[in-house]
């Protein structure tokens, strides 16, 4: 019994024995009234800290979201006390609910997949990353049996085997994707799965792969046809008609070669440098005029080359790359237009502002099933047909890299046996009148 409750019992023993004295002497019984009155008083001290203690009891039965009884003495104190830890221990729960959450949010900013399994291969916990993944409903689907909901052969062979020391590869939902798995065991039984969508990686090694074989493909070839006359050269006795011939095939396969790679040092330069500031204008005019001329000496008079009148414009972008997109575009024109075809190169600016550089012929066409590849590298419709005229098969993934680079976009429309359009589409925060178009109206104006 603590101090004050001893100083509490011993007050209500005197103060009913001095009570009951005063009783007791009115009726004779001095003795026996201070008696009874110190049990009373005592019984009294008893109920009163009895119900403090009930009142402490009730109060601990229930929720404890209201204050603890505030009463004096030792409950008073001890329910004082026990409030004070509870609501401690609520503060640090709270703080460690706080830090979960913020470390749940962290792996659900991730972009990688983490999903939680228990010792029964059941879903604990997963991000939004591998619920996509997946194909699951990260809520719905939480303490369910992972190999019942992702049926994948490779997946649940990879589960059941337990060796988790190298990544496995399994498609994605629908088999439109490709994910890479790599589990991590942890605790009783319980394994952290992690998940990558490696499909743009995949594509990527694969255009990287086919990148190599085309190239050496392509390369092959002209280095066969040039060994083979270099040793006609070295064991034959030529006329000297002969040897002039082979010498100018030789010429045309080195010349092949130097095209093709000087068409891969462009589109490496392309996609190794930064992208042009919008800062840096240049008169569109000259450009097309410098193209037009290319052209025209690279038909020989074979075609009927023409520039569409165009507006005075200027665009921001460098000029080298710009004139080897429409050098390009005009290039391929002219190779695959009959003799005796049209080809015209036109300028426009379109009602939102972007310029449109159009280069248009009357050659054989293009199938539709073509047209979303042709920028693709190496891509040919008639391989032996390209080959001929000298293409390298690189002309229009620089085209696009270009134009890409410069913020727009190319658009292709072509028939067959109508000929073709290629259109290059620059955005209008590139694109402005010339300044001296706007000088002359400046001076008509005034």
């Amino acid at each position: 019994m603590t101090p004050n409750s001893l100083s509490r019992l011993l007050f209500g023993l005197l103060f009913g024995a001095l009570a009951g004295a005063v009783v007791g002497a009115t009726l004779q019984e001095p003795l026996t009234g201070a008696a009874t009155g110190a049990l009373a008083g005592t019984l009294l001290s008893i109920v009163i800290d009895t119900r403090r203690g009930l009142r402490l009891l009730d109060w601990l039965r229930g929720p404890q979201h209201l204050a603890a009884p505030r009463d004096e003495g030792f409950w008073g104190e001890l329910a004082y006390r026990i409030e004070r830890a509870l609501r401690q221990k609520e503060l640090a729960i709270g703080q460690e609910r706080e830090r979960l959450s913020q470390f749940l949010a962290a792996i659900e900013a991730s972009p990688n997949g983490v999903m939680l399994l228990d010792g029964n291969d059941q879903i604990e916990w997963c991000n939004t990353v591998a619920a996509q993944h997946f194909g699951l409903d990260p809520q719905r689907d939480r303490l369910q049996r992972v190999t019942n909901l992702v049926r994948s052969p490779q997946f649940v062979a990879f589960l059941q085997a337990g060796a988790f020391d190298e990544p496995v590869t399994v498609p994605g939902p629908l088999g439109r994707s490709t994910i890479s798995l790599l589990v991590r065991p942890y605790g009783e039984g319980m394994k952290l799965l992690l998940s990558q969508d490696i499909t743009e990686r995949e594509r990527a090694e694969a255009m990287r792969r086919d990148f190599v074989a085309n190239v050496s493909h392509e390369i092959r070839t002209p280095l066969t046809v040039l060994s083979g006359f270099v040793e006609t050269l070295a064991q034959l006795p030529l006329t000297e008609p002969e040897r002039q011939r082979v010498l100018a095939l030789m010429s045309q396969q080195t010349g092949r070669m130097q095209a093709l790679v000087g068409d891969l040092l462009t589109l490496a330069q392309l996609e190794g440098s930064p992208r042009p500031g919008a800062d840096r204008w240049l008169a569109l005019a000259p450009l097309l005029q410098r193209s037009l001329a290319d052209a025209v000496a690279l038909s020989a008079g074979r075609h009927a080359i023409t520039l569409r009148e165009a507006p005075e414009l200027e665009v921001a972008g460098l000029e080298g790359e710009l004139l080897s997109a429409v050098g390009n575009l005009l290039g391929n024109a002219v190779r695959y237009t009959p003799e005796g075809g049209r080809i015209e190169l036109a300028c426009s600016v379109l009602e939102d502002g972007r310029a449109l550089i159009a280069v248009s012929d009357t050659g054989p066409g293009i199938a539709r099933e073509h047209l979303p590849r042709l920028t693709e590298r190496f891509y040919r419709v008639d391989g032996s047909r390209s080959r001929e005229t000298g293409g390298t098969g690189l002309g229009l993934s620089i085209v696009k890299h270009v134009v890409q680079r410069h913020g727009g976009e190319i658009d292709i429309e072509s028939e067959p046996g109508k000929g073709s359009t290629f259109k290059l589409l620059l955005p209008a925060l590139r694109v402005r009148p010339a300044e001296r178009a706007l000088s002359a109206r400046a001076e008509a104006a005034a």
